[in-house]
């Protein structure tokens, strides 16, 4: 069915056609799918046991108002947001394009969403069915983004199997000034901090940029391992790698997602594996939309996957496609779980 839409949908400005797959996803227009409960690409994150890799990365459903619907498209994790402690229009529209010859999309967004409040009310009223994460970041005007972190921090850790901090949107300006040793050694250590004050255990992860120099990769991961973080996730959006590029929408500003991210992703994912072993799990996104795509991430160093664009363009059976080419790559391989596929690239 999708296949048959999509070209009508590919005519509607995207964040359009994005409103109405949020509104279907809603109301049940999309048919929910078997989920697959093959032994072989179940796995376990954050203590918890999942029925697959294969996650929604933040940023599809950013006001949480579908994630048991995505659980029902057969989806292992789910994370929401990113969530600011306000609710925020973003920047001004038009904001996404579609990179339909390069399998992309650029979005600058600017972390648009109902605020803390609207949103945990929803995820309190609706309890997610599977592994279920928030992405949190600061507002745009805020006078303290460290205190915005906490604010979500307390917001969402009795509601959440797992928290994201965001520090690397293009998006928001100087966001990304959190990869810096300093800023990001005091945040972790005033998250540290108050989750001990809040007597919690709720895992933290932390989102990081592709665009980060390689000799950046040991400070992060040594502040990382000292701050006892429990995950990463490689990667967000890119500044960079327009230059092959097809689409004229390629000059737009933003974050460019998509096949034109998965090689630097899966190189990173791979260099910080090398580093972090098993002490960290590293959470994998771009360009991932194939079994064989989501193949390379673990194999990287990634034991869990995410994606979003892949979605836009191979439609909402995505999960269960994945997941099924996945197992048909273990059985031919002779590979009983995919745990032992985690980092063999190395």
């Amino acid at each position: 069915m999708f296949s048959k839409i999509r070209s009508l949908l590919f005519k509607l400005d995207p964040e359009i056609a994005h409103n109405l797959a949020i509104k279907s996803l809603k109301f049940n227009f999309i048919p929910q799918k078997k989920i697959i409960t093959e032994n072989s690409i179940k796995t376990e994150i954050f203590g918890k046991k999942i029925p697959n890799p294969i996650g929604v990365a933040a940023g599809f459903d950013k006001n949480a108002e579908v994630y048991n619907s995505l659980f029902g498209l057969g989806f292992g994790l789910v994370e929401v947001g990113t969530v600011t402690p306000v609710s925020q229009y973003g920047n001004p529209k038009p904001r996404i394009f579609r990179l339909e010859e390069d399998e992309a999309l650029i979005n600058r967004l600017g972390f648009n969403n109902s605020g803390s409040d609207s949103v945990r009310s929803r995820i309190t009223s609706n309890s997610p069915k599977g592994l279920f994460g928030v992405n949190i970041g600061p507002n745009k005007d805020t006078n303290n983004r460290i205190e915005d972190y906490i604010n979500g921090l307390h917001k969402f850790y009795d509601v959440a199997d797992y928290i994201t901090i965001n520090i690397s949107s293009p998006n928001t300006e100087n966001l990304r000034n959190f990869h810096n040793q300093n800023e990001l050694n005091q945040l972790l250590s005033l998250i540290k901090k108050e989750k001990k004050k809040l007597n919690t255990l709720v895992p933290i992860v932390v989102k990081i940029s592709p665009d980060i120099e390689n000799e950046n990769i040991n400070k992060i991961s040594d502040l990382l391992m000292e701050h006892n973080v429990e995950a990463v996730i490689i990667s967000n959006t890119t500044d960079k790698y327009r230059d092959s590029l097809k689409n004229i929408n390629k000059l737009e500003k933003g974050g460019l997602s998509g096949k034109p991210l998965e090689k630097r992703s899966n190189e990173l994912i791979n260099k910080f594996y090398k580093i972090l072993k098993n002490k960290i799990k590293i959470i994998g996104v771009g360009g991932v939309d194939s079994g064989q795509s989501a193949y390379e991430k673990l194999v990287s160093g990634a034991s869990i996957i995410q994606l979003y664009t892949g979605m836009i363009y191979k439609g909402p059976k995505i999960a269960t496609k994945i997941n099924q080419e996945l197992i048909k790559i273990l059985y031919k391989e002779r590979v009983k779980n995919i745990s032992d596929l985690v980092g063999i690239k190395n």
